[in-house]
Order: C-alpha cells, then structure tokens, then sequence
C-alpha cells in the first residue's frame, strides 16, 4: 500500500545521499587569495587616487588656459574719449579664443553690469572677497560650462568672463583613466599569474611530504627525504623525521623489552616448571613444602627480573623527559650504604664507603642514581664472592677529578674477562659469562649502562688491583652547590 502525507516525503529524503560539505581551500589557493585580494584592492585605490589627481591638475591647466584668455581680452580694453570699449575684431577676436575641441564664449562689462562686448546672456562668475579672479561652472544656452571672471580696475573698472565647454576635458579624463587602467590591469594579471606558478612551486614538497607520508607502510619508520624550497617547510620535514624517529626508537625499545622479557623469563619458568613436576611426583609433605620454598625462591627472582626489564623500559621512554639538575652524590651513596648494610652483614660480606666526608655534587637525578647504586651493589652482593674463600669486600667511593666526578663500585671478586664485559652490558648474560659469576648475570648492568647514558656520564667496566675483583666506574659532571 502507497503511503502519503509528510512521513513519506521524510523516508524519501531520508533516502538521498547526503551532500558533501565543501571541500576548503589548498594552501596554495589561500595564499593567492591572501595575496591578490589586498593587492586588487590597493590597486583599485591607487587609481582613484591617481585619476583624482590627474583630474585636479587637468583641471587646473584649463583654467590657466582660460584665465589666459581673459587676461589677454582684459589687455585689449581701452578708453576713447570717456568710452571704454575692446579694441578687437572679430577675426582677432575668434584668432584670440579658438580652440580645436571647445566651445569658447566670452563677455566683457562695466562694473555697473553694462555689456561693453561679447555674449550679453554670458553671466558673469562670483567673486569671494578682494580676489581678482575666480572660476566656477555655470550654465549656458543649456550647456554647463566652465567659466573665470577676471576683475580689472585700469583703464576704468570693468569685468571679463570667458567660458568653454567641458567635453574636451572630459575626453581627456576618460583617455587618461583607459590609458592608466589597461596597463595596470595587465600587470595584476601577469602578477597573478606569476604568484599562482611561484606559489605552487613552492607548496609542491608539501604535497610531496604529503604523498610520502600516506604511502608509508605501519613499519616503514624511515626518514622521509623531501626537497625543501623554505625553511618552513625544511623545519616540517624535519619535525616530522624526528617523531619518526621518536617512534622508531619507542618501538625498538618495546621489541626489546619484549626479546628481554622472553630471554630473562625463560630459565626461571623453566626451573619453577620443574620444581613443580618434580613436587608433584612425590607423596611426602616434606619434599611438598621444599619444592614450594623452592618455588616461592624463584617466583621471588622472576618477579625482581620483571621490575628490572619494567625500569629498563622506562629508562628508554624517561630519555626525551629528563633534566638534570645539581643533587648531592655523596648522601646518595651513604643512603644506598645503609639500605644494603643489613643485607650484606646477614651475607658476610664487607660493604663500606670512602669519598663521601665532604660534600659532591653532580648534574643528574635522584632516581637514576638510586637505581644505578642499588643495581650495582645488587650485582656485588650476588656475584662478588671470592672463590678461595676469603671475606667478600665491597666498595663504593667518590673520586674528584677537576670538572668530572667518578663513582667506583669495586668488588674482590671473580671479576670477568674483558673480552666479555661488553656482553653483560647489552641486555643481560646468561652463558659464558654468566657462568664465571656463578649465575646469570641478569639485566643489573645493561640497566646501570643506560641510565649512565641517561646522566650524561660514561660507564667504564674493568678488572681491579692485580687483576683481582671487578670495577664499575660511572664518570659524572661535578657542579656547584645550588644556592
């Protein structure tokens, strides 16, 4: 059944596709517009102005022209016999005020309005005060004319008015407005033409940048290579690489940490996986409770290895962030002492300090400090037990060196061959090197490297005195105590 009415009309539209908002307008087409609109404007002004002018001093060469004319009828006028009368022909006359394009008309008169010659229906123009002479429009015959009266007192006092038609003026207005106009038309237009290609030229490494970022691919982080015509658009380019690069620096530390994650993880699971299988084949309580101690120990190392790789992740993302500003080094140092002091008693190892009687203060920033002190004597503690037996000994110390101020952690342990030093630094050893020192050798160094790196410093890894225990030396910036 056929529905009608309103409701109907409204399915209809809603059926109709929606028409699409208008497009805005290209850079390029903005800056044209920016450009030409006040440019037509000031050009629009500008000849006005001009014409204007050019009217005025037009004007002012014809009325000379017919002040002239009048000057030279009021010289012409002569006194016989008590009689003032213009001692001019009428060829002479007609010689005196011919002109090619006007009209000219003339009348001379007593002061007492009297018609001494010329047109008798001629008016004459009105004076303003003492001035001898003055111009005005008037109308005549149904013509406008211009008109100048000139006033002379010698030989008798009497008045001369000349007037003209305007249209030769006129032409000349109108011919100068054409000639002024198509010129500069002309230019405006060629001008357009030269900022629409200039304008486009410039803005094309924009839709160049444009089409090289939309056909990038999701792991395609690459530099994009744009041939820059301004610094603006130099400055965007490079704006945008450098957040490619941000974003190829987050994502490889995400892979990282990922990789981390799997190679760290991989062993303790392994060994709680274990531990419960091997609990699980057994029926006595007691072997129960050791293979859940066992596992309870090493859910406790998995579970510090989780907040090691979290800390080395967010050292990466805290890089962009950091400043770094004047703390006290050696009260850090006691600090990390004291927290590691019970620790190491309850372990027989030695932990002292040496360096930290009088104040150091270091560029850098509390926490990293903390965790590059708490990671390393973390690794001494573990790792830094001679193998003959003898009393382990750790020690932190504080050395000045003239604008540089050096932090040792040393420890007369095993230590480990220079040619593997390096690989404990990259994300955590568990092979060869990770065998001289007992157990793995976790991610305490690569984390205590990258947070060097965050302070500006160097880490250095070497053996100690003759060749026995191990050192880890951070090079820091000394700075004043702040005020």
């Amino acid at each position: 059944m056929n529905r009608t009415g309103p409701a109907a009309h409204e399915d209809r539209g809603a059926d109709r596709p929606a028409t699409p908002a208008a497009l805005p307008p290209t850079l390029g087409q903005r800056l044209l517009r920016h450009v030409l609109v006040p440019l037509a404007i000031t050009w629009v002004a500008g000849t006005v102005v001009s014409i204007a002018v050019a009217q005025v001093f037009a004007q002012r060469a014809f009325d000379h022209s017919l002040l002239d004319d009048a000057y030279l009828l009021a010289t012409n006028v002569h006194e016989d016999n008590g009689r003032v009368h213009l001692n001019l022909t009428p060829a002479e006359i007609r010689n005196v005020l011919f002109d090619q394009a006007e009209t000219v008309y003339f009348s001379v008169r007593r002061s007492d309005g009297s018609l001494i010659a010329g047109d008798p229906d001629l008016q004459m123009v009105a004076r303003p005060g003492d001035e001898n002479h003055a111009f005005d429009h008037i109308a005549f015959n149904g013509k406008l004319l211009r008109a100048v009266t000139l006033h002379r007192d010698h030989p008798r006092s009497f008045d001369v008015a000349v007037a003209q038609t305007t249209s030769g003026r006129d032409a000349l207005l109108r011919q100068l407005l054409l000639d002024s106009l198509l010129p500069q038309l002309v230019l405006l237009l060629a001008l357009g033409w030269w900022l629409h290609r200039s304008i486009r030229r410039d803005v094309q490494p924009l839709a160049t940048l444009r089409q090289a970022v939309a056909d990038r691919g999701a792991d395609d982080l690459a530099p994009v290579a744009v041939q820059a015509s301004t610094r603006d658009v130099q400055a965007l380019a490079g704006a945008i690489n450098a957040l490619l690069q941000r974003l190829e620096h987050s994502v490889r530390a995400q892979r990282e940490f990922a990789g981390n994650v799997a190679h760290e993880l991989r062993t303790p699971l392994a060994g709680i996986r274990a531990l419960a299988g091997y609990g699980l084949a057994q029926n006595e309580p007691q072997v129960w409770r050791e293979q859940l101690a066992a596992v309870a120990a090493s859910e406790a190392r998995a579970s510090a290895l989780v907040d090691r790789l979290l800390a080395l992740a967010l050292a990466h993302e805290a890089e962009s962030r950091l400043t770094l500003q004047p703390v006290p080094l050696d009260r850090i140092v006691r600090d990390a002492v004291l927290r590691f002091l019970r620790r190491a008693d309850a372990d027989g190892v030695d932990l002292g300090a040496r360096g930290i009687e009088s104040p150091v203060w270091v560029a850098g920033d509390s926490m990293l400090l903390e965790g590059v002190l708490d990671n390393l004597l973390d690794n001494a503690l573990r790792y830094g037990r001679p193998a003959d037996g003898a009393t382990a000994t750790v020690t932190v110390a504080l050395e000045r060196r003239g604008d540089q101020v050096l932090l040792f952690v040393q420890d007369n342990g095993p230590g480990v061959p220079g040619a593997l030093q390096a690989a404990l630094v990259a994300r955590g050893t568990q092979g060869e090197a990770g065998q001289l020192l007992g157990q793995g050798a976790g991610l305490g160094l690569a984390l205590v490297a990258q947070y060097a790196r965050l302070l500006r410093g160097h880490m250095r890894l070497h053996s100690g005195e003759a060749g026995r225990g191990w050192v880890c030396e951070i090079t820091l910036r000394a700075v004043s105590p702040p005020a």
